[in-house]
């Protein structure tokens, strides 16, 4: 899986084009709204960027996210996850996908309880300080930009990681239970 020599922040929740948007005027950021792009333009703008932070609102895992939220609330048809989970895997080895170095997540509190889960529970359990939560402001996410802290990236295996999500149950994603991260039995 390609990797960019900028910083890759996807912006997401409720506004984030309208924040994102709103970094472009940031030194050294490029800000990305997709808009009518394809995951693919997305991806190709991101790698010729050539800035220190890359930030857009295209999250490559947006249709594993929803059918995972839809599978738990049982609002998705039977299979729609592990559609959206083999996808999101043939767009990332083609590299039409590319995963960002951070989320920055526009007021989780806000959310239903199951999308809420996925980012600070799932993604946050996967690799801790890459998901920011933040308030759904300009402000917010330039201060969260300029305090990003380092640490694990996605999981190495991360086919093995995104296949095992229909076994990470929302309450208790992230309590060292995320298949593939090798922390314990799967949550079932």
């Amino acid at each position: 899986m390609r990797r960019t020599s900028s910083t890759v922040v996807v912006v997401a929740g409720e506004g984030a084009d309208k924040v994102v948007s709103g970094l472009a005027g940031l030194h050294n950021v490029r800000a990305l709204v997709s808009g009518d792009r394809t995951p693919a333009e997305v991806s190709r703008a991101i790698a010729g960027a050539g800035t220190t932070y890359v930030v857009h609102d295209a999250d490559p895992l947006g249709e594993v996210r929803d059918a995972w939220v839809g599978f738990f609330d049982q609002a998705a048809p039977h299979g729609g996850l592990e559609v959206a989970i083999e996808s999101a895997l043939g767009g990332l080895a083609a590299e039409r996908l590319l995963l960002p170095d951070y989320y920055v997540v526009l007021a989780p509190e806000g959310m239903s309880p199951t999308r809420r889960h996925w980012w600070l529970g799932v993604l946050a359990g996967a690799a801790p300080s890459r998901v920011v939560p933040a308030d759904a402001s300009v402000a917010a996410v330039s201060d969260a930009l300029a305090h990003l802290a380092a640490g694990r990236w996605w999981p190495a295996d991360l086919p093995g990681w995104l296949r095992g999500l229909p076994k990470v149950v929302p309450d208790r994603a992230g309590l060292g239970l995320t298949p593939g991260m090798g922390a314990g039995p799967a949550a079932v």
